[in-house]
């Protein structure tokens, strides 16, 4: 007997519930397979592929290309044989089967939604279908988990409207108990949230939008991206100094290597050279903050993060370890950095763990910025485009290539005393890079 069986969205990792749905790599009526990749989807942290837990006939998608999913919701719903599904998976909810009807209508879901019960994984089940070691579970009215996990697991929330409902009144769905089958959100649930003391009895007026107004949903990245930039606005008392800089000698410098080596060097990258020898005379920089222990963490690996923007935007992937990295390894490191950026399909590894930011503002032809600090760090340094300019050389007026170097650093950690000597250091070398380059 074929059971319809509906894939939940799993936990995503480091606390991510929602992501947004990219693409379908399956389409209704097809036939797919066990671990079969079925949907693509962009989540705060990257884009990923997640597979079938089982084999058989597509049947429906209930979310189209561009809508946002949270965890514990159903995706996809899967014709699947019988004998292949003889349990329920985990990951996956039965439509229609006498024996969760008779249960009070509780589903079976990842960990951390529904209720445990007997799980037997299936000859046929996938990565998401599979327990630990083949063992079971046994069910029984103690083991129900919570309406919402313990673990601090998001609540599983289905429809469009009890999220609206949620957002207009200042609330987030998902992240309230829910009273429906398997801990589900119901329109009630949202209501009694509402009703509770302290709460504005009309949620704010929206703003109003004329005629043809574009609206274009924070979501994804972009979501992320506003969080964090608001997050280290309220808390970092940021401070911006900069330094008009000769990058004439950076330049032939640049030229001379390619000549004497035959391969292609950027200034970006002997900048960022500079960039981890400063650091390591000024490693206070190379720090973060952690108010709630109220300390400063001084690290000892540098990990050098490269602003870039890139199609999904921006982004800061991080060079790891850099201040072990010879001259030509820290280039090859800026070279794949380049190459990512083109699609912007950084992992989720290549973009935590930062220490300090390298920014090259030159490339949206600017000269410079007072840029926002990508928190935990204490500093970034940037850099401008490069212009001819008039330049007082040895008494006389000549044209040389001028750029601006701005550093933003957070006076919790320092004054401006070393951050000044350390912009002071990189612009030497930029100045007079063969006898920087000699002495590292």
């Amino acid at each position: 007997m074929a059971r319809d069986m509906d894939f939940i969205l799993p936990d995503l990792g480091e606390g991510l519930t929602e992501a947004e749905i990219v693409n379908w790599l399956v389409a209704e009526g097809e036939e797919i397979l066990v671990d079969q990749p079925i949907i693509e989807v962009e989540s705060a942290k990257s884009i990923v592929d997640l597979p079938s837990p089982f084999a058989g006939t597509v049947k429906k998608l209930h979310f189209a290309v561009g809508d946002t999913i949270h965890t514990g919701q159903a995706i996809i719903t899967i014709v699947t044989d019988a004998a292949d599904t003889a349990d329920t998976v985990p990951g996956t909810a039965l439509r229609g089967d006498p024996a969760t009807a008779s249960s009070g209508g509780q589903v079976e879901v990842l960990e951390g939604f529904g209720a445990a019960k007997s799980v037997t994984p299936s000859r046929k089940s996938g990565r998401f279908g599979r327990a630990a070691g083949g063992a079971t579970e046994a069910s029984s009215p103690a083991a129900a988990a919570p309406a919402v996990p313990a673990n601090g697991a998001a609540s599983p929330v289905v429809s469009p409207l009890v999220r609206k409902l949620a957002r207009d009144n200042g609330l987030v769905a998902h992240r309230l108990a829910g009273s429906g089958p398997g801990g589900l959100v119901m329109r009630a649930d949202v209501e009694k949230a509402i009703g509770q003391p302290g709460r504005s009895e009309a949620p704010p007026a929206p703003v109003s939008r004329a005629t043809g107004d574009l609206v274009i949903p924070i979501t994804g990245l972009r979501k992320v991206v506003a969080e964090r930039m608001a997050a280290s606005r309220r808390e970092v008392p940021e401070a911006t100094i900069w330094l008009d800089v000769d990058a004439t000698n950076l330049l032939a410098a640049k030229g001379e290597l390619e000549a004497a080596t035959g391969e292609r060097w950027s200034s970006t990258a002997l900048v960022a050279r500079f960039v981890v020898e400063g650091l390591k005379l000024h490693p206070i920089l190379n720090s973060s903050v952690d108010m709630a222990a109220g300390e400063i963490v001084q690290h000892s690996q540098i990990n050098l993060g490269i602003a870039a923007q890139t199609s999904r935007g921006l982004m800061v992937p991080v060079i790891r370890n850099a201040g072990e990295m010879n001259t030509r390894q820290l280039r090859d490191a800026f070279v794949e950095v380049a190459q990512t950026a083109k699609t912007g399909s950084f992992s989720a590894e290549q973009l935590r763990g930062g220490t300090f930011t390298l920014n090259n503002y030159g490339g949206h032809g600017v000269d410079g910025s007072a840029p926002i600090i990508n928190q935990p760090e204490v500093g970034m340094l940037g850099m401008g485009r490069v212009l001819d300019r008039p330049w007082v050389v040895d008494g006389q007026i000549v044209v040389r290539k001028i750029m601006v170097v701005s550093m933003v650093f957070d006076h919790r950690v320092c004054d401006g005393d070393i951050p000044s000597e350390f912009v002071k250091y990189v612009t030497g070398c930029i100045e007079n890079p063969i006898s920087a380059l000699a002495g590292l």
